[in-house]
């Protein structure tokens, strides 16, 4: 039977948002971070970042550069006890700059490439699963996979929060991983 996912954007939910995460020096994870993974995996759920990397096509970074800074996160995760089950990214923009990610892909956030591409890989039951984010982008994720989402304050949540989409909803609106975790173990 496939397992529900917890889709988990990275800039502004998982991590402080610097802007465009060149090196792995400026990584910071809030910190809840870790403590709200594991209460995630253990109620059985998998853990998939899902994350916009326009940059790579604003030719402001490269993809190493984004491998690299997963790692970075893979390894603090790691240390505090959680675990991510995968890792996806879009590195494509329509108005790159960088021709091979100057596109309209199907991965790009808000459509469901991503998490369909993961679901596939992983067994993962996306009419179970949740999406946490910190944009209406994620919430648009949600909407176009089938899952629930819960749009978190930090990073561009306090704003996203006070301009709401026409069209698209959340779930819940909470301040942040910490209090997503929670609302979803009481809902799911």
């Amino acid at each position: 039977m496939s397992t529900p996912a917890v889709f988990l954007d990275r800039d502004g939910t998982l991590i402080v948002d610097v802007g465009y995460l060149r090196r792995v020096e400026q990584l910071e994870l809030f910190p809840w971070t870790v403590d709200a993974l594991r209460l995630l995996q253990r109620a059985g759920f998998k853990l998939v970042v899902v994350t916009n990397q326009s940059g790579v096509a604003l030719g402001l970074l490269d993809e190493p550069a984004v491998i690299a800074a997963h790692a970075a996160l893979d390894l603090r995760l790691r240390a505090g006890g959680a675990r991510m089950d995968g890792y996806y990214y879009c590195p494509h923009h329509p108005r790159g700059t960088v021709a091979p990610y100057a596109s309209d892909c199907a991965c790009r956030k808000p459509k469901a490439g991503l998490a369909e591409r993961a679901a596939r890989e992983l067994d993962l039951d996306l009419d179970r699963s949740w999406v946490v984010g910190d944009r209406w982008l994620d919430m648009g994720l949600a909407a176009a996979c089938g899952a629930r989402g819960v749009l978190v304050r930090t990073g561009y949540g306090e704003s996203a929060a006070s301009e709401p989409h026409d069209g698209i909803e959340a779930d819940a609106i909470v301040a942040n991983l910490m209090e997503a975790t929670g609302w979803i173990l009481r809902h799911a």
